[in-house]
């Protein structure tokens, strides 16, 4: 798909992987809604690129309800949805307090893979009404899952399970909306400078750089950006759930 001149939302949107994809769709000439929980974080990479920043909590239906009318109203109806938003809280299923609060637990599920349906569902009921581009194409749905999807370590049940979720909704929902022309795929990075991996310790961060087998360092959230820019582009690409992690694979702990 070409995307000038295209409506394009991308969730988490004012930092780490949603900026830096909000950053290529604009330059690429999108018209970019960020949304983001964090509006004053939207607001400052929407500035930078001349997007529109609104306030979203994605698992919240309302909320995401609001801000995909907003955008549409502003923008026109999005055909491009990247899903970025998401949280990585760590915690063992049975800890030395004892078993993990079930809520802790249902937040991650909530945030990481009920809000990317949540917005799923918003952004392709929207495109299912717009007339198709030359060679058919409606839409083109990413979300985001992660390699702990595939090799959660010790920790990350619920973060595991999250974006083992989203691998497994990344199909029926491709074959779904095949008919319609709309492409469904996922990104499943490996460790990426993120906000919160930024905020560890430099030693640590090189800790976990050396990990990777080739390039031996953290990923960058531009390159998350420049691989959903090839799945956009290239028609070919739908019902994929495709590894962004210089082959490694995470060890039990």
């Amino acid at each position: 798909m070409n995307v000038n001149g295209v409506a394009a939302i991308v969730t988490g949107g004012g930092s780490g992987l949603g900026a830096a994809t909000g950053r290529a769709l604009a330059a690429a000439g999108a018209r970019v809604a960020l949304l983001d929980l964090n509006e004053g974080a939207a607001a400052e990479v929407a500035a930078e690129i001349g997007g529109l920043a609104l306030p979203c909590d994605v698992a919240d239906a309302a909320s995401a309800e609001a801000a995909v009318a907003r955008a549409a109203e502003t923008l026109g109806p999005a055909r491009i949805l990247v899903n970025c938003a998401g949280v990585a809280t760590a915690g063992r299923i049975v800890g030395r307090n004892g078993p993990l609060e079930l809520q802790a637990y249902a937040k991650v599920i909530q945030v990481n893979l009920i809000g990317s349906f949540n917005l799923m569902r918003l952004v392709a009921a929207g495109a299912l009404a717009l007339d198709p581009l030359e060679g058919g194409e409606r839409g083109v749905i990413i979300s985001t899952a992660s390699i702990a999807a595939f090799e959660g370590q010790v920790g990350q049940a619920a973060y595991a399970s999250s974006k083992a979720g989203i691998v497994g909704l990344t199909l029926p929902a491709a074959r779904e909306f095949a008919p319609s022309g709309i492409r469904v795929c996922a990104i499943a990075p490996g460790i990426f400078e993120t906000p919160m991996l930024r905020g560890l310790p430099q030693e640590v961060q090189d800790s976990l750089g050396a990990a990777v087998p080739f390039p031996s360092r953290l990923g960058r959230p531009e390159e998350y950006a420049r691989l959903a820019m090839a799945i956009i582009d290239n028609p070919m690409l739908n019902g994929e759930v495709i590894r962004l992690d210089g082959a490694l694979r995470m060890q039990p702990k």
